[in-house]
């Protein structure tokens, strides 16, 4: 661990600066699949990760997302796999890429349209 830390320390200004814009733009796709899904989140949450509350019309959260995965094939994290607390939670990475993102909240969209899925609940 120290020695990848002295390694990021070593990087460039640029280089920092570049990932942060990455992580930026998928943080915004993230928030928009959030969005589309009716989620709650708070915009100033940091990390790699952006959480969300479900509705409270959504079912819990592995039903929540069974029905994403098998309706527009793009898999979420349910809360409840971390424990109780994290019933009624979602959390999406912003390890996968923005053309990941992007297609994963095109495929949400479009099933949801195309099958009256209402994941807002």
């Amino acid at each position: 661990m120290q020695l990848a830390a002295i390694a990021a320390l070593s990087n460039s200004t640029e280089w920092h600066a570049e990932m942060n814009k990455q992580y930026a733009e998928r943080r915004i796709w993230a928030e928009k699949i959030m969005d589309l899904l009716g989620c709650e989140y708070d915009k100033k949450q940091v990390g790699m990760f952006v959480w969300a509350k479900l509705s409270d019309a959504a079912p819990d959260s592995k039903t929540f997302i069974d029905n994403i995965l098998h309706s527009a094939y793009v898999f979420i994290t349910p809360g409840a796999v971390f424990g109780s607390n994290g019933e009624r939670y979602i959390r999406i990475s912003l390890c996968s890429s923005v053309e990941k993102l992007a297609e994963a909240y095109q495929r949400i969209k479009n099933a949801d349209d195309a099958n009256n899925a209402n994941f807002r609940g």
